[in-house]
Formats: structure tokens, C-alpha cells, sequence
């Protein structure tokens, strides 16, 4: 491979990580429609986690080849299993059951919606002119789909209102986990799953919600461990490989696979507002694909540690013996000053 082809990698493997991540999201939300039909939301957030959470046990890497979760890292953990691990999955399979599987995979593009605008407010990062049209664009889909559903009765609609406020929990979740980006990923899925499956379950009791048949248990830890478990590490792996934006923006085709797959299980509710609202959210990911980022600018000094190679154009400090794969340590950033295309990743994190 070419000095060229090298540098061009990451970007390839990222974008594939992240299709990987939102192809197994998208094929779950239906299956999660299915097999949870007559359970309840918080008994159903369970069984997905646990089974994620599985997946994050068995899929653990040496603590020299990725770097640890830290004392300090466990508020933010907390707080992403509090958003993503037991109020996206409870309202997402809440409102499954009381609307059509196609427009909820649809309104979970918003995701990206709500995943950008709170990237832009926390960490300030840069959104162009192209950035926003796409994000209005989302957000006139959802409106479409949000009619779309009125038409077919409040509860209809009211089942679609909770899939948007799981996309509001689950973007926080994903500006949350940006600072773990650079951790472990099963690490932080073993965590993340493991916390929200003991809440979820928590809950699931008080509330008194109906113990699940073994086949809905069997089906939906399945479900859990390949859409949420693999699909969450995939997606902290495409973080780490082209930043936290493109990530977002390649996953936000995920609904767009469940809504396929929900058509192929026989959902063919909707009308032209359906239709219209996957179009502009469909024309808003296009936009969010073809944004491009290259200035002048500097590197201050770091310290961290992460998984990285030497090949990369960031990684030039010296070891005594050069190794030849990925790695993990505690190491330097000298300051340095570049021009080159970018996103906000964790080398990338400069004020404009």
C-alpha cells in the first residue's frame, strides 16, 4: 500500500465501521417491533442490553492494545447508560408497538439531528452552511412524519413522539460518548449495557410488566447483542477512525435499512408524507456525507492514550523497538502546525 493509500485508510475503514454499526442498528429496530410485541418497554430495554452487554464481555481486548476505562471516565458511563441504555431503548420499543415500523425507523434519522446540534453547543464543533441545511432538512422529514401519522390516530402519532424522544436520548448518548471514544470499546459497552440492563430491570419490576416468553427472551437478546453490543462498538471504533460527524452522519442511514426491512415484514402504512419526509431526510444525510473540512491549523500539546499506529500523520513519537500494528500507551503530542482534511476527533478539537 502506498504512502497515500495509507494516509486515505482510516477514512475507508471508518466509513465501514460505521455502515456495519448502522446496518445492524436498522435491521434491529423491526426485529425489536416483532419480538416485543406485548412486553414491556423497560422488560424489553433489558433484554437488549443484556444481550449487548454479553457482547461487550466476550469481545474485550488486551490492556496493551486498547486503552482502560478510568475512575473519572464512570459519571460520563453512568450518564450515557441513563440516556441511551434505559430511556432510548424503553421509549424506542414503547412507541413500536403504537405506530408503524417504517415511520419509526424513519424518525430515527433525527438521531443525527439531535447528535449535531448538541456536538455543536457542548464541544463547539464546526457545522457549515451545508451542515445546517441538512439538519433542517431532518427536521422538516420528521415533521412530514409526524403528519403522516396524525392522519392514522393519535396514538399513532403519540407512538411516534416517544421513537423522537428516544433519537433526543440517543443523541446525548452519542455527544456523551465521544470523550470514551478513544477507551476500549467493549470496555465501554460491557458498562454502558451492563448498567442500563440492571436499571432497565429495575424498573421492569416495580412497574410489574409481564415476564417475557423464552422465545421473546432468546430473540431479543440476540437482537441486543449484534444491534446494540456490536452495532456500539462498531460505532465507537468509526469515532476513533474519521471523528465523531461523519460517523453520525454514515449511521443516520441505519433507519433507512430498518424502514426496508420493515417494508419487507409487510408494514405498508404511510402515505405520501411518508414518502416525503424519507426524502428529505434521505436528502439531509447526502448533505451531512458530502461536507468537507481543510484549513491551516495547530496542535497544542497532548498527553493521552489510545489505540494508534505510527503511519497515521500524528503519532511520531519513538519507542525502542518501532511496533508495526495497533497499539496503546500513555504518550506525547508535540505542538505542530498543518493543513490538511480533518474532522473533530480527538487530535482535532481546535476553536473556528
Amino acid at each position: 500500500m502506498s504512502a497515500e493509500a495509507s494516509h486515505r485508510w482510516p477514512a475507508y475503514r471508518g466509513g465501514l465501521l460505521a455502515l456495519l454499526a448502522a446496518a445492524l442498528f436498522g435491521v434491529s429496530t423491526p426485529l425489536v417491533q416483532r419480538f416485543g410485541a406485548g412486553l414491556g418497554p423497560f422488560t424489553t430495554a433489558a433484554l437488549l442490553y443484556a444481550g449487548a452487554a454479553t457482547v461487550g464481555a466476550f469481545s474485550r481486548r488486551p490492556s496493551e492494545l486498547e486503552a482502560r476505562l478510568l475512575p473519572a471516565d464512570w459519571p460520563r458511563l453512568l450518564a450515557m447508560a441513563g440516556f441511551g441504555a434505559v430511556l432510548g431503548p424503553a421509549l424506542m420499543a414503547w412507541g413500536l408497538q403504537h405506530t408503524s415500523g417504517t415511520g419509526a425507523s424513519l424518525m430515527l434519522t433525527l438521531e443525527a439531528f439531535f447528535t449535531a446540534l448538541l456536538a455543536r453547543w457542548l464541544y463547539r464543533e464546526t457545522m457549515d452552511r451545508r451542515v445546517w441545511l441538512a439538519m433542517v432538512l431532518l427536521l422538516f422529514g420528521g415533521v412530514a412524519l409526524v403528519l403522516d401519522q396524525g392522519r392514522a390516530g393519535s396514538a399513532q402519532t403519540m407512538g411516534l413522539v416517544a421513537v423522537l424522544l428516544a433519537t433526543a436520548a440517543w443523541g446525548t448518548d452519542n455527544t456523551l460518548s465521544r470523550a470514551l471514544a478513544e477507551r476500549d470499546p467493549s470496555q465501554v459497552v460491557l458498562g454502558k449495557a451492563a448498567v442500563g440492563t440492571v436499571a432497565s430491570t429495575a424498573i421492569a419490576l416495580v412497574l410489574a410488566e409481564p415476564l417475557p416468553a423464552a422465545t421473546s427472551v432468546v430473540a431479543l437478546l440476540l437482537v441486543g447483542g449484534t444491534g446494540y453490543g456490536l452495532s456500539l462498538r462498531f460505532y465507537l471504533l468509526a469515532q476513533r477512525a474519521f471523528g465523531a460527524a461523519r460517523t453520525g452522519s454514515v449511521f443516520a442511514f441505519a433507519p433507512f435499512i430498518g424502514a426496508a426491512v420493515a417494508f419487507a415484514f409487510g408494514d405498508r402504512g404511510g402515505s405520501g408524507l411518508l414518502l416525503a419526509g424519507g426524502a428529505l431526510m434521505a436528502t439531509g444525510v447526502l448533505l451531512h456525507l458530502a461536507e468537507s473540512h481543510e484549513h491551516p491549523h495547530a496542535h497544542g500539546r497532548l498527553e493521552h492514550e489510545h489505540a494508534h499506529r505510527h503511519d497515521d500523520g500524528h503519532h511520531d513519537h519513538t519507542h525502542d523497538v518501532m511496533p508495526d500494528r495497533e497499539h496503546s500507551h500513555l504518550h506525547v503530542h508535540e505542538p505542530q502546525r498543518h493543513a490538511h482534511p480533518h474532522v473533530p476527533d480527538a487530535h482535532h478539537r481546535h476553536e473556528h
